[in-house]
């Protein structure tokens, strides 16, 4: 098979031949990473990957909680050891891809000053614009207001029962719940100031303005008033003790009087609610469904400096040389803030997490170098897994669970549940502009709210890819979006035949741009922003845990609908990554991924053998029955199970517990993260420990698993080899050069011995191929085979910028060999 030769990308160099993700977090910071450079080098790897590490929210684990964009984590080493960290790298001859996180900040922390900025000053804030609230919604209790979904039941109850209190700390007063504190307006502490005999600085507090209208300098002099009144509070209760005791007893009179106190609330700029309100009534976009995540507001210059400035200014001094994005899905246009984030950092290597469909391909007009490689995961991983099994394994699924609709039936309902209950707010925001389209068009005046809010869960429902790239206010629709739009609209008329099709046909104009306003613009824009979260929270987040026919298939960027890959298909994606994008990523492991490289090989076989996987399930299934108590079996938990257990074998107990408490959680069947469902867990939970202390069953797992070790390793091997010599980057996940069997987060974030691993790169070094097999269990043969393979990138790397050839094997076994020059 021969593909036409494309044009070159211009993403050309010779220094990246490979990344190295490493997870930073408080007891692995600059300092440990610094420590690992040297292993590093003498592996082959060009570049250190780090996991974002500006200042996050204290104790993060991961760096995605972003609460300041203009300092570095201070508890990964601060500047001294991101200073330290570079040196190390620029001595081994090391660059840096550095992981950055331009979609949301955490607001759960007062170390967030812009978000705590918003809290203490609304909608008059000089930071109101940074972030992505509104202001406006249709429900007047909650305009100029941002809710804060915090509380653990309902607010009255609350605050009846002392949990919300007011504080003074100095000069400042706050608002505390549990260990959350939130700021307190200075507007409205005019009654306890009064109450403490400061009659002059309550009328100073009542008289301060509010407008959020007004210019820079009218928000300078409100913001230079409150600092006045501030110091001299602060001046008064230093001064004189007496003021400092009676001011202090004002406060806990106003918390002795739940009137006062609610009162005072109510006067903020936010409403502490019980959190179950947020997935209805939210008035800020986030981050998926996490509420601790607002999204910004990128799309403004201002706020795309603001948040940016470091990291560009590290791009132009060389102390980075690459930047990975995260979530560019969430931005409202993604190819405007890549364009912007080219042109601040032009010499830079930028690669995007950008979730590919099946049949998706990168927008051509992004100037960056690719992705993070979920595409070539998903690809490469389907090459492994036999097509032949795909009747067998789907009869054996049918027969556990009862399961029989294809993957794309559970995708859907999936959508629709998390539009019905965590991201319920979302789609009601979007329903907004929609009424306000047909408002002003006599011809659709009369559809009701429930009406349209139907046809855009509908829709969004069959979307098929996380989202379109539409670009309303420059007027520009790629052929792309055209057709992922219209099949969208075409398969959700099919689907609610009772609908009125004149709806769909109004959202497809309105989405194609063929009916434009300020308005349908606003719908444009933000249905996109949509459809990702819901592809993301419906497939990888609930369906993913729902439909478990071959979970090697249940991958970030995979369909599990589609049973494995052809040659034709790996050949052409091979193809066309060399010509276009020769420096995206490639990975098959990363933070994110549902289960380790090893882990999903070694599942994928089972393909190769349905019929004796099937026998094994049917003497599981009968050896563990009696562990069953309390609710009935659960199909879909005890198949995923087995099939967990055979890919991590040996799993300790609390690590298989911990999976499938997550696992069940995720599904959001009959238990979820909302809404626990303690007898449920814990039939599961039981049935889980049963089956781990049941010799009987303990003994034929390990002969079954222990089968599989020796292929499985192979076929890892295989996969490495593909990955380390494919058009594009490889990427190594931390720990993942020697047999990794971690599971989903925060399994796969564990800490890595770096130690054994310098130790037994050293031996490595030395030894022969028949030498590394010899230690297989070591994991010697995947670390020989990665060290043996970025050699060759080193010493010829011409041959790896060339065209890409694909070779075609004859013979009985010829489609198993995957041959490419």
């Amino acid at each position: 098979m021969l593909v036409p030769a494309l044009p070159q990308s211009r993403w050309v160099t010779s220094s990246r031949r490979c990344t190295y993700r490493v997870q930073l977090r408080p007891g692995f910071g600059f300092r440990e990473a610094a420590g690992i450079v040297g292993y590093l080098a003498r592996l082959g790897v060009s570049h250190l990957y780090t996991s974002p590490y500006l200042a996050a929210a204290p104790g993060s684990t991961h760096g995605y909680d972003i609460v300041d964009h203009r300092r570095v984590n201070e508890e990964l080493g601060g500047d001294e050891g991101h200073e330290l960290l570079r040196e190390r790298l620029r001595d081994a001859g090391l660059g840096q891809l550095v992981d950055i996180v331009p979609n949301h900040m955490a607001i759960d922390r007062p170390e967030n000053e812009w978000w705590w900025d918003v809290l203490e000053n609304g909608r008059s804030s000089r930071y109101a614009s940074y972030f992505d609230v509104d202001w406006d919604p249709p429900e007047s209790k909650l305009r100029d207001t941002v809710l804060l979904p915090v509380l653990s039941d309902h607010y009255g109850r609350i605050l009846e029962s002392g949990e919300l209190r007011v504080e003074r700390d100095g000069r400042t007063f706050r608002i505390r719940y549990g260990d959350r504190t939130y700021p307190c307006s200075p507007k409205t502490l005019d009654r306890i100031l009064a109450d403490a005999g400061l009659d002059d600085l309550a009328l100073d507090a009542a008289l301060l303005p509010s407008s959020e209208h007004d210019d820079e300098a009218s928000i300078a002099d409100r913001h230079d008033r409150k600092e006045r009144l501030a110091r001299e509070i602060g001046r008064r209760c230093a001064s004189d003790p007496d003021i400092a005791r009676e001011l202090d007893a004002a406060v806990e009179r106003l918390n002795a009087d739940h009137e006062a106190l609610d009162d005072l609330l109510s006067r903020q700029n936010y409403r502490l609610a019980y959190w179950r309100v947020a997935s209805q009534e939210l008035d800020y976009r986030r981050f998926f469904d996490i509420t601790d995540l607002v999204a910004l507001r990128l799309e403004r210059e201002h706020v795309f400096r603001a948040t940016h400035g470091l990291v560009l200014d590290w791009a132009r001094e060389g102390r980075i040389d690459g930047i990975r994005v995260d979530h560019p899905d969430g931005l409202r246009d993604p190819e405007e803030y890549l364009e912007r984030l080219a042109a601040g950092a032009p010499r830079a290597w930028l690669v995007a997490e950008k979730i590919l469909g099946a049949d998706e391909t990168l927008p051509e007009s992004w100037p960056i170098a690719g992705t993070t490689g979920y595409d070539f995961c998903a690809l490469a991983s389907g090459l492994f897994v036999d097509p032949a099994g795909e009747a067998p394994l789907t009869e054996l699924y049918a027969e556990v669970t009862g399961e029989r609709r294809a993957y794309r039936e559970v995708l859907y309902e999936a959508k629709h549940d998390v539009m019905r209950t965590s991201l319920a707010a979302d789609l009601e925001r979007l329903t907004v502009f929609f009424v306000r389209i047909c408002e002003g068009r006599r011809r659709y005046r009369d559809y009701t709210r429930a009406d349209l809010r139907a046809v855009l869960r509908e829709t969004v429902a069959c979307f098929p890819v996380y989202r379109s790239y539409v670009r309303a206010e420059r007027g520009i629709v790629r052929p792309a979006d055209e057709a992922v739009t219209l099949e969208a609209i075409a398969e959700a008329r099919r689907r609610r035949p009772a609908l009125d099709g004149e709806l769909f046909e109004l959202l497809r104009d309105i989405l194609l741009l063929r009916i434009t306003g300020p308005n349908e613009t606003g719908l444009v824009m933000r249905l996109q922003q949509f459809t990702a979260p819901v592809m993301a929270k419906g497939a990888e987040d609930t369906a993913f845990y729902r439909y478990s026919r071959l979970v090697a298939l249940n991958e970030v960027g995979g369909d599990p609908g589609r049973f494995g890959t052809t040659l034709a298909a790996f050949h052409e994606h091979n193809a066309r990554i060399q010509a276009r994008w020769p420096e995206t990523l490639l990975e098959t492991s990363t933070h994110d991924t549902k289960r380790a490289e090893d882990v999903r090989i070694r599942i994928a076989l089972l393909s190769q053998d349905p019929r004796g996987w099937a026998e094994a399930v049917r003497r599981w299934r009968s050896l563990t029955q009696r562990h069953w108590v309390g609710v009935l079996p659960d199909g879909e938990m005890e198949y995923l199970l087995y099939q967990t257990l055979v890919g991590a074998h040996p799993l300790p107990l609390d690590r298989a517990v911990a999976y499938m408490e997550k696992a069940m959680r995720e599904a959001k069947r009959r238990t979820s993260w909302a809404r626990p469902d303690e007898a449920y867990e814990s039939t599961v939970r039981v049935f889980v420990e049963g089956a781990l202390r049941d010799d009987a069953f303990v003994a034929d797992l390990a002969v079954f698993a222990d089968g599989l070790v020796a292929p499985a390793r192979e076929a890892s091997l295989a996969l490495t080899l593909l990955k380390l010599t494919s058009p594009g980057i490889p990427d190594l996940y931390q720990g993942s050069e020697l047999w990794d069997l971690s599971l989903m987060d925060p399994d796969n974030r564990r800490p890595v011995d770096f130690i054994a691993r310098e130790r037994l790169l050293a031996a490595v070094e030395r030894m022969d191929a028949a030498e590394a097999l010899a230690r297989a269990g070591e994991g010697a043969p995947k670390l020989f085979l990665i060290k043996r393979a970025l050699d060759l990138r080193t010493r010829r790397d011409a041959a790896f910028a060339g065209a890409y050839l694909p070779l075609c094997a004859n013979g009985r076994r010829a489609d198993d060999v995957v041959a490419y020059s």
